[in-house]
């Protein structure tokens, strides 16, 4: 049945080439945008090098001095971080790295303006870096404030001239002099809480770290030892944050520090959303996208509803002898979402290959360094579900319309139910 179904479909796009394009067109269209939207979020906030332990990492970036009438918000300062979040027992491990700043190297006379960022040891073990040659710094060499360097491979190559056997090197920025230890693959600027060009030992940060301020440039990240545990240290964070003291030296009105442990994507929602409370403002968040990709959405699906009734509506004399032979309105309803169906899955196929292109057009432009957005499982499963959606959302009121004729008109050729 379902293959009869297929090949009325099939015959009844070939018969109004006009339509069928237009059709293929709107699907092909809204998929390709919500292909890239998703693409780019899932590039972003997915599972990807070098924070590929997504269901087991918790970041904590930005805290709130709060008051009942002011609120400052920065980054945590190292010494905080040392002192009250190092110690944890929960988690497997704890990192504390700096935000990302600039630094210059010179190549001759061409000037290098590169991403940097100090981190301790930690980092090279909570996050999961691509070594291509050599290692990272160690714990003693970043407690010695050793003058070394991990290089992403294009600032070996641009550096050097070449991104392996430049172990032992030296690289000048900003006219102080480490020796390289480590390349690893580019890490995509999209990742941004732990991208960078090049990676030094925290102790040699031109930034005060024992100063002991509750605020300055440095971020935690903490590996839960299994996904079930990360509850267990979200709750461990809290009451380690809220059992430091009030820093009423610097800041009289404050009443509360504020600090949150959150995943990858909270952390990213909870700066955007601007959220200070525990609820980084995940549920708002997903009412707005759905609503937006609802939206979004219903527009060409309304249009494709119109045509979808003009189309139905020139095969009333068809359902008209398929009534009179005995079929039911279900089967007729079952058979009109099955071409439509059809239809978009065939738009969803020109859909993937129009995202295809549209995110290799964006990693060409370089609007995003090192970063290579693609299609992967998860947005190919996205777009088999979002066609069938777009289908199923287009396709569902003419079906049921015109499975509501009588015989009778049908026959008549008329196109209106009773």
């Amino acid at each position: 049945m379902l293959l009869s179904y297929l090949k009325i479909a099939w015959k009844v796009l070939l018969r109004r080439k006009f339509f069928t394009a237009i059709s293929l067109f709107g699907i092909s269209f809204t998929l390709m945008i919500l292909l890239v939207v998703y693409a780019l979020f899932d590039f972003s906030v997915g599972s990807q090098m070098p924070e590929k332990r997504t269901d087991r990492l918790l970041f904590a970036h930005s805290m709130y001095i709060w008051g009942p009438n002011t609120e400052n918000q920065s980054s945590a300062s190292y010494s905080f971080l040392e002192h009250h979040i190092r110690p944890l027992r929960t988690p497997e491990k704890v990192s504390i790295s700096t935000g990302t700043g600039t630094c210059v190297a010179y190549v001759g006379n061409q000037k290098l303006k590169l991403d940097q960022k100090y981190t301790d040891a930690e980092f090279w073990q909570v996050l999961d870096f691509d070594f291509l040659e050599g290692r990272p710094y160690s714990a003693s060499e970043v407690r010695d404030a050793a003058h070394v360097a991990v290089l992403n491979e294009s600032t070996a190559r641009r550096y050097f001239g070449a991104d392996r056997g430049v172990l032992g090197r030296t690289i000048i920025t900003d006219e102080i002099r480490y020796q390289v230890v480590g390349v690893v693959r580019d890490v995509p600027a999209a990742r941004d809480l732990t991208y960078a060009d090049v990676w030094m030992p925290i102790t040699t940060s031109t930034q005060d770290i024992h100063n002991s301020e509750y605020m300055g440039g440095c971020m935690a990240i903490l590996l839960a030892r299994s996904a079930a545990d990360v509850p267990a240290v979200q709750q461990e964070f809290a009451q380690a944050v809220a059992r430091a003291p009030l820093p009423t030296d610097v800041y009289k009105w404050c009443k509360e520090v504020r600090l949150y442990a959150g995943s990858l994507l909270a952390t990213h929602v909870r700066d955007f959303m601007g959220s200070d409370e525990p609820d980084p403002g995940l549920a708002r968040f997903a009412r707005g996208a759905i609503g937006l990709l609802a939206l979004f959405m219903l527009l060409p699906a309304l249009s494709l509803v119109n045509i979808n009734s003009s189309r139905i509506r020139e095969r009333s004399s068809e359902i008209g002898v398929r009534k009179a032979f005995g079929a039911t309105s279900g089967a007729l309803v079952r058979q009109f979402l099955v071409e439509n169906i059809f239809l978009t899955l065939l738009g969803g196929v020109l859909g993937l290959g129009l995202a295809a292109g549209a995110l290799h057009l964006i990693n060409s432009s370089g609007l995003i360094a090192y970063t290579e957005f693609g299609l992967n499982g998860r947005v190919f499963g996205g777009a088999v579900l979002a066609a069938l959606v777009f289908g199923i959302l287009s396709g569902v009121y003419p079906a049921y319309k015109m499975s509501k004729l009588q015989a009778v008109k049908a026959l008549k050729g008329e196109s209106t139910p009773a």
